[in-house]
């Protein structure tokens, strides 16, 4: 990347390309495959690029010359401010100027911790400006550092096949090799030379700290130096001329001791000068080929080696080396020469060879060499360190092979060489492979000469020599077979027959070697063994010609130390046993199959646990190797370990058992076993903790051991040690050796680590705490969770001190790597901690020193925030923005207030590597993830990423423009399609910047969405994959690229759903346009249905990807709904396309379903059934035409049956719904028939099963009292779905509807009879209905329950079943409970609820009740008439009540059941000789209320206005919640309401009169029905007109004879005049209809069609036909009567006449205009009898017969 960010602020165009150089660091981070260029083909360009450098080493940093301080003053490309600053540079390192220039550029761009914009005054300001230069020096001194570890790692690895990039080096050291030695040779020499810095020659700010500073940098530059210098010669040969001028050298320099500038030396330097000590050796060594020597030696061709034929050579250094001897450096090279002389020229040289040899082990060459490997640090990856051990391993087997051992020192220090040797990968096997006459083969002879007297020495070695499997089994057969047994005796025993001279004895008697053993747990020297004698200053040493195992013996060993362990022996036998322990270890840790032949030892290992700890003065190291065994074996079987252990009273236990967590968590009744007094009485004092770093990781094991709850629970008490005693404190402890505390946090950190990883199964059985459950409540309540928060505040300065003051090169070990390592799982366990805490109103005390806010930046979240200044392990900085991301989502504070006045730096550095092309791609992903989260949790850090500037534009208007440091800039760039595949654009990255944008569009950020939807191309960029072609989903090996997919779906579809569609970008709706005609909507529909079929077939291995998987197909479910609403945005309105992609998602959804066992597939199949239901609703026309639905549904329906219940409720539910459409739709085709019985059977078997759930659920309910008020409620949701609810989407309400459809497309009845009579359905359900009705439970239920019912009524066979299974039983009496009646009529509201008609509630209950008992009477006639009158007895008040209330109630839910009553009495009416004789007061009661009931209607029908006036004030609201056309109700997106936000008046009136029109048709209804229920009530016209002994006292005297037009007042009675106006109104109401009149009472232009008019006409005509009939039948009654007065009856005939005359010249002249056909048949039954007039056979054309009628009565009248 440009490194054009510093000269950015100071106005630099930065064009010249030599500035823009990659700096070594970034250069040594990309050849360690830890940036972005991971490709071998990236890593030979940058190799190519920069291997000229790398052969410069140092040289290439110049020093200061006049021609380059000219051409940085004539570059014009660069700002004043630098040029100056890096004159300051230069002056102060003593670098090239325009190196200086650069290298402020590298550090600006990659240290630099403050703003851009802070950095004039940084440079301008004095104090400022200094701190900035030393910064800089020390980011140099870096630099130059990391220059050299390239070729370091070059010549690491340039020959190891198993590294990625070895052919790459490979051509890389190719280039170097010729003149890398002497350029580096030199570059030492003026190292080592150099005249320290003064302030007279460097400038002011040269101090005695920066001249220390600054020759601390020159030994690191020649250890570095000398180690690669080492590491070529291990490769490549060095001329022996050579050899001489490295020896001149370094005997200059005294092996780095005689520094010029030795007075500078202080203690720290100590290691520096020691390793180049070390290194220089080791050169010298390496030059003189030993290995090679040892192969000429061999082969006896001496003349071979390089130094046979260079005499000269050879003489200069014998004399140089004699005068060597004064440091310990000197001895291995002595040594080695002694070796080079000894076997090119023995003769020549022996003086010299003898004098070199003695000053070589005077200065204890075994010794240094043992320290000098050590000092290298273990050899794991460091290739330095196992390099150096194969040198010296070519040197000591040639000096044992070359020289008698006794002459060489002492055995133990080669043993300890030789171990430190061995300790390098491959030189163990190498050894086995040798002959063991040769080499470290002679002592290993040598140490099995004094086995078993002395132990250690054989055991070291054996140890040392184990490395893998094979050699595992060669040291244990090796062991298992040895045949010599040296013993040592001070005096000659007496069982002993010995030859003369005292060299061979003989035993007479058998022995036992251990007195104290027993069985198999001793050795049995047999009679008669020989054994070779030596005398010795210890006496007789006996060599027993005698064979054994080993391991036989290590056992008896064992054994005798538990016998001694209370004597004073107990030492002495610890020595011989604790090497033995080592080897065990090893042993079994290299290869476990060996542990069974081990089981004699392994086994006593518990019991000497136990003796041992239990003793006063308890020996610790032998303890520590006792339980590094037992953690061995625990990995492997930890059940067996664990309760073996358990009873050794080692670990911590509980005396008393946990309860609860408050006593686990105060540690009461719990004791801290032998360990916790070992730890506290001895190695605390000490200072040395061996015993604790064993019991940790044996602890650590036994978790990962996933042991169950039991035995986790026994570790409590050992983890709560951990946690109170240990993780607070350890900080504070002595300790003697550096790295052990760190070592000690990082174990401790990861015990806890492995708990909180453990899986939750069986975790919380019982009121007992688990570990895991303890560890979260300690860490956030207690100190233990303050010791980790103090580990992750060390800070990003602290471990780059640490990291700078290791003298290793070494990239992998060392207290540095310790100590990142202890703060990354400080985050993790954090980060976990926070994850899995139980969620609480309480702030913890760890959520409080989290997120508190400390002065001068000390609160944690700055601290975490500048972990993005590490560089040196990219895992740092990522944990630390992932715990970062965790605390912004779940804690209560602002991360932008946290970090201060650092936010701006902070957010530039996050940026910065967000922006860099070569940064290692987990850290962009990761910065891009937490500012995803921060979008919707940290407003203010959000805004300061996005770095909106506004735009000055007109007034009131506001436009943002992207600010230079904006993050929307690189996100941008990383979703542009000519971007993609690049390397530094890899789909996870892109798929981290594409969740970004969409968390901007879910949390509606407006001001950034405006930049961005206007950006240039951005909605191509950003829709770009979904025009690529995913590979199969059998083939997909980039799951990420689904989400990818998923969230440009999301953003789209938020994009259409809140912008109003005019506004939207016309480039989005040209990409939508090409989406649909680019046939993407198919691709995208089959490729979804082919993944969710994928993921049916392979459920198993399937599953890795299923939250990408389930992601993509929720994100193409939002968009097809989005369609449905949006098909002319979206571009979807083709019939065929919409029907394709149903079709997938039917096949989709059949395949998931089909497996009913898997989770994730019932989870996704539920998402389809989701989707398919939506579409079902939607696109109902599609349906329509697409082939059979029902079959697929069906077939779905049995699976899920199937599976688990209480998962499928919800999926069972869509399906029942999705069913139900299709029926609605698509009706019963000829497939459909087929599938109908067995539908029938799954469907009534769930409801029955379903309604017998719910009834113990609601009993349930009712006994414990826990009833909810309000069933209406709909968050049933919220509380966890133990007992079954009734919903209005529940599963068992669903299958009743859909059972009520499969019984009406079932119409001859034939399957669902036998359903029926197969199941006891009805019953159930009716059961059931009881008990809800009683309760006043179950809305949703009841109410289904009764549709199904109705359904079933509608026909003779259904009607029969419901009577038969005790309908009336059921619903009778508990109705009572349904609505509660008081005799003031106080309820009356509650009884007639204003709620929306369509809306479940108890009236329409009660309603739909009387339309059953309706339809029940009028199918079986007489077979019902008792229920019947029953029902009406039962519920009379009512019933009364309800008829009495239209007067004062006009809401649609009064008229409605005004309108049920109606029709109920209506078929009562019918039967009216049995309700005289069982119930005549009611009879009585209904008639004169019917009657009053007419005269409401009349009135209200009459007065428009009065009842336009009732609506808005009794009802208190202008607009009864009437059935609204549905563009009213739909909801509306928040961007398109209009302007004013308020309906306009003209849509007000249209309303009120859409309102008035409908409570008009309900009245109109309910007039009807009462007309033709009062004409049963009196005589029938033929027969009172013609019958003259009709008993007039069956029939009561309706109306009074008076023809005033009715008031609207109950207290005058209905009379003649209200029937007349009836008839009135009900004619005016024709001729309004007829002339179309606006407005009118009814306004025929709110009708949808001709078939509403026509059907108002035909009610009309009707309401007047039975107005007519009620009419002539009382007035005749009225004129029979003998009881009326002669007055009376000849003033009815009068006013009758009159005004009927009036009537029929106005009906005549309505019928002339052509008359609707009467009676209203369609809409309601006619009256029984038809009345007809005798002589009125031929109707005139155009007359009705109704007005015949009335022409006939009025005649009769006038006679």
């Amino acid at each position: 990347m440009v490194r054009a960010l510093a000269g950015h602020v100071l106005g630099v165009k930065m064009a010249n390309s030599e500035m823009c150089v990659r700096s070594s660091r970034e250069l040594w981070t990309i050849l360690l495959g830890r940036s972005a260029l991971r490709e071998p083909a990236q890593i030979e360009a940058e190799l190519d690029r920069n291997w000229e450098r790398l052969l410069l080493g140092l040289c290439y940093y110049k020093p200061p010359s006049s021609s380059s301080a000219e051409k940085l003053k004539s570059d014009k490309d660069i700002a004043q401010p630098l040029k100056d600053f890096g004159f300051r540079i230069s002056k102060l390192l003593g670098l090239d100027e325009q190196q200086s220039v650069q290298i402020l550029q590298c550090y600006l761009q990659e240290d630099y911790r403050g703003t851009r914009n802070a950095l004039k005054n940084v440079l301008q300001e004095e104090r400022q400006s200094q701190a900035l230069l030393l910064k800089i020096a020390d980011y140099y001194y870096e630099e130059r550092v990391c220059l050299l570890r390239c070729v370091l790692l070059l010549l690491t690895y340039f020959q190891d096949e198993r590294h990625p990039y070895r052919a790459e080096y490979a051509n890389c050291v190719s280039k170097l090799e010729k003149d890398l030695v002497s350029n580096y040779q030199q570059q030492f020499e003026k190292l080592f030379k150099a005249e320290a810095p003064t302030w007279e020659t460097h400038g002011n700010l040269m101090t005695e700290r920066q001249v220390s500073r600054w020759f601390l940098q020159c030994l690191r530059e020649q250890s570095l130096l000398l180690e690669i210098l080492f590491l070529y010669y291990a490769y490549f040969e060095m001329p022996p001329a050579d050899l001489l001028t490295f020896t001149k050298i370094f005997k200059e320099q005294g092996f780095g001791q005689r520094q010029t500038n030795r007075h500078l030396v202080d203690k720290s330097m100590d290691a520096l000068v020691d390793r180049i000590g070390y290194f220089s050796s080791l050169i010298l060594v390496e030059g003189m080929d030993i290995d090679f020597l040892h192969k000429c030696a061999l082969e006896d061709r001496p003349e071979q080696h390089q130094f046979f034929s260079t005499p000269e050579i050879c003489k200069e250094m014998d004399q140089i080396l004699l005068t060597f001897g004064d440091l310990p450096h000197h001895a291995p090279v002595l040594l080695a020469w002694v070796l080079l002389r000894h076997t090119l020229n023995p003769d020549e040289a022996s003086l010299v060879i003898r004098r070199i040899g003695n000053t070589s082990l005077q200065l204890g060459v075994f010794q240094y060499l043992t320290n000098m490997l050590q000092a290298m640090g273990s050899s794991g990856n460091n290739c330095t360190a196992s390099t150096a051990r194969m040198c010296i391993y070519g040197l000591i087997s040639f000096v044992i092979t070359s020289f008698e051992e006794e002459t060489l020192g002492i055995q133990q220090h080669m043993i300890n060489v030789a171990c430190e040797v061995l300790a390098a990968p491959s030189l163990a096997e190498l050894f086995w492979e040798t002959k063991p006459e040769m080499g470290l083969g002679m002592i290993l002879d040598s140490a099995v000469g004094i086995f078993p007297q002395k132990i250690g020495p054989l055991l070291q070695l054996l140890t040392a020599l184990l490395s893998d499997k094979s050699t595992a089994k060669k040291v244990y057969s090796f062991l298992d077979k040895m045949s010599f047994y040296t013993e040592v005796y001070k005096h000659k025993p007496n069982d002993i027959v010995s030859r003369e001279d005292e060299t061979l004895w003989r035993r007479q008697l058998p022995k036992l070697l251990y007195p104290l053993g027993l069985g198999q747990t001793n050795l049995r020297m047999p009679q008669g063994c020989l054994g070779q004698v030596i005398l010795s200053d210890q006496g007789y040493i006996v060599r027993w010609d005698y064979s054994y195992s080993s391991w036989t013996l290590f056992t008896c060993e064992i054994e005798m130390l538990l016998h001694v362990v209370s004597t004073a022996d107990v030492i002495l036998h610890c020595e011989r046993v604790k090497p033995i322990l080592d080897l065990v270890h090893k042993v079994i840790s290299t290869d476990w199959t060996v542990s069974d032949c081990l089981l004699p030892i392994t086994s006593r290992i518990y019991m000497l646990l136990q003796r041992l700890t239990s003793v006063i003065n308890p020996p610790t190291e032998v303890i520590a190797s006792c339980v590094n065994c037992l953690t061995v074996l625990a990995a492997r079987m930890p059940g067996k370990v664990w309760s073996s252990l358990h009873h050794t009273g080692f670990l911590p236990f509980a005396s008393t058992p946990l309860t609860n967590m408050a006593q686990s968590i105060s540690a009461e009744g719990m004791k801290a076993g032998n360990y916790g007094n070992i730890l506290v009485l001895i190695e605390q004092p000490r200072g040395e903790y061996a015993v604790t770093v064993a019991f940790l990781h044996l602890v650590t094991t036994l978790v990962k051991g996933q042991l169950g709850s039991t035995q986790n629970k026994g570790l409590i008490p050992c983890v709560l040690l951990v946690l109170k005693e240990m993780l607070p404190t350890y900080h504070k402890w002595r300790y003697n050796t550096c790295g052990v505390r760190e070592r000690i946090g990082c174990l401790i950190l990861e015990l806890i680590h492995a708990i909180l990883n453990l899986t939750p199964e069986g975790e919380s059985q019982g009121s007992t705490p688990s570990l895991q459950s303890l560890c979260i409540y300690s860490l956030t309540n207690t100190d233990a969770g303050q010791a980790v928060v103090n580990i992750m505040g060390i800070g990003v300065d602290t471990i780059d001190v640490v990291l700078a003051a290791q003298p290793s090169s070494g990239v992998s070990e060392g207290p540095g790597q310790v100590l990142i390592q202890t703060v990354k799982l400080a985050f993790s366990v954090t980060n976990n901690v926070i994850r899995l805490k139980p969620a609480s109103d309480v702030v913890s005390p760890l959520e409080q020193a989290l997120t508190q806010h400390g002065g001068h930046g000390k609160n944690l979240i700055a601290v975490l925030a500048k972990y993005i200044y590490h560089k040196h392990d990219p895992a740092l900085p990522r944990l630390a923005i992932q715990l970062l991301k965790r605390l912004a989502t779940v804690a209560p504070m602002s991360v932008y207030a946290c970090l201060g006045n650092d936010a701006a730096a902070i957010r530039d550095a996050f940026l910065t590597r967000l922006q860099s092309k070569t940064e290692d791609m987990r850290i962009k992903v990761m910065i891009l993830e937490f500012l995803t989260v921060a979008v919707e949790t940290q407003p203010g850090l959000i805004e300061l990423f996005l770095n909106l500037e506004v735009k000055d534009g007109a007034e009131g208007s506001k436009e943002f423009l992207l600010g230079e440091w904006s993050c929307l800039h690189v996100v941008l760039d990383l979703i542009d399609s000519r971007q993609q595949g690049k390397y530094w654009c890899p789909p996870l990255l892109h798929r981290a910047a594409l969740a970004f944008l969409h968390a901007l569009w879910q949390d509606r950020r407006d001001s950034a969405i405006s930049v961005l939807r206007t950006k240039d191309k951005f909605w191509e960029n950003l829709t770009t994959p979904l025009f690529g072609t995913l590979p199969s989903p059998s083939d997909t090996t980039e799951p990420c690229v689904l989400e990818t997919c998923a969230f440009v779906m999301k953003i789209i579809g938020l994009e259409i759903y809140y912008v109003v569609s005019t506004s939207l970008e016309q480039s989005l709706k040209e990409t939508m346009k090409k989406f649909s005609s680019g046939k993407r909507y198919e691709y995208w529909s089959n490729y979804v249905k082919s993944l969710v079929c994928h993921m049916a077939k392979t459920e198993e291995e399937g599953m890795r990807c299923f939250p990408e998987c389930q992601m993509l197909i929720s994100a193409w479910r939002m968009l097809l709904i989005l369609s449905t609403s949006h098909a002319d945005v979206m571009q979807l309105t083709e019939d065929s396309t919409q029907l394709k992609l149903f079709l997938d998602v039917l096949e989709g959804t059949t395949a998931t379903l089909q497996v009913p066992t898997s989770m994730p597939c019932l989870r996704i199949g539920s998402m389809m059934a989701t989707l398919l239901l939506i579409l079902l609703k939607q696109w109902r026309s599609v349906v329509a035409s697409a082939p059979d639905v029902l079959a697929p549904l069906s077939q779905i329906l049995e699976n899920i049956l199937q599976a688990d219940q209480q998962l499928m409720g919800r999926t069972k539910a869509k399906l029942f719904s999705a069913l139900i459409s299709v029926l609605q739709i698509q009706g019963l085709n000829s497939g459909g028939i087929s599938q109908l019985p067995q539908l029938l059977l799954c469907v009534c078997d769930t409801a029955q099963d379903e309604a017998l759930a719910l009834m113990d659920s609601t009993r349930h309910v009712a006994v414990t009292g826990d009833i909810h008020e309000d069933k209406d409620s709909m968050e049933t949701d919220a509380a966890p779905r133990t007992l079954h609810q009734d919903q209005r989407d529940g599963v068992c309400v669903l299958a009743l509807h859909l059972a009520k459809e499969l019984c009406r497309v079932d119409e001859n009845g034939e399957h669902w009879l036998l359903v029926m009579r197969r199941l006891p359905v009805l019953p159930s359900i009716l059961s059931c209905l009881e008990l809800s009705l009683r309760l006043r439970q179950n809305l949703y239920f009841t109410e289904a329950a009764l549709h199904l019912l109705l359904t079933l009524a509608r026909t003779s066979q259904g009607a029969t079943v419901v009577a038969g299974a005790g309908v009336i039983q059921s619903i009778c009496l508990p109705l009572l409970s349904v609505y509660e009646v008081t005799t003031n009529g106080a309820s009356q509201n509650l009884g007639f609820s204003r709620k929306s008609q369509d809306s479940p509630s108890w009236p329409g209950v009660y309603r739909l009740c009387l339309s059953l008992m309706e339809s029940l009477l009028k199918t079986l006639r007489y077979n019902f008439i008792n229920e019947a009158l029953d029902f009406v007895g039962v519920h009379q008040e009512r019933i009364l009540q309800c008829l009495n209330a239209v007067r004062t109630v006009q809401s649609l839910a009064c008229l409605d059941e005004a309108d049920h009553t109606v029709g109920f009495l209506l078929q009562l009416s019918s039967f009216c000789k049995e309700w005289q004789f069982h119930l005549p007061q009611l009879l009585r009661d209904v008639q004169v209320n019917l009657c009053y009931l007419c005269q409401t209607c009349t009135y209200l029908l009459h007065s428009k206005k009065m009842l336009h006036h009732y609506l808005q004030t009794k009802n208190g609201d202008a607009l009864p919640q009437g059935p609204l056309p549905r563009a009213q109700r739909a909801p509306q997106t928040p961007s398109k309401q209009p302007a004013g936000g308020v309906v306009g008046v003209g849509e007000r009136d249209e309303a009120e009169q859409k309102a008035l029109l409908a409570v008009q048709c309900s009245l109109l209804k309910i007039l009807s029905k009462t007309l033709a229920t009062l004409q049963h009530f009196t005589p029938d016209c033929c027969q009172i007109l013609l019958d003259q002994s009709l008993d007039l006292a069956e029939y009561r005297t309706l109306f009074v004879l008076s023809f005033t037009t009715p008031a609207f007042d109950s207290d005058v009675a209905p009379s003649f005049g209200t029937l007349l106006a009836t008839i009135n109104v009900a004619l005016s109401m024709l001729g309004e209809v007829e002339k179309k009149k606006e407005p009118a009472s009814l306004n025929v232009g709110t009708l949808a069609s001709s078939e509403d008019i026509q059907a108002v006409k035909s009610l009309l005509m009707f309401t007047m036909e039975n107005c007519f009939y009620v009419l002539i039948s009382q007035a005749v009654r009225y004129l029979k009567d003998p009881m009326v007065h002669l007055r009376d009856k000849q003033r009815l005939k009068q006013e009758l006449s009159s005004e009927l005359s009036t009537l029929l010249s106005s009906l005549s002249r309505y019928f002339r205009r052509g008359s609707p056909s009467s009676p209203a048949s369609s809409l309601l039954p006619s009256p029984q009898s038809k009345p007809s007039t005798p002589g009125t056979k031929v109707v005139q054309e155009g007359q009705e017969p109704f007005i015949q009628l009335v022409q006939a009565f009025v005649r009769h009248v006038q006679r």
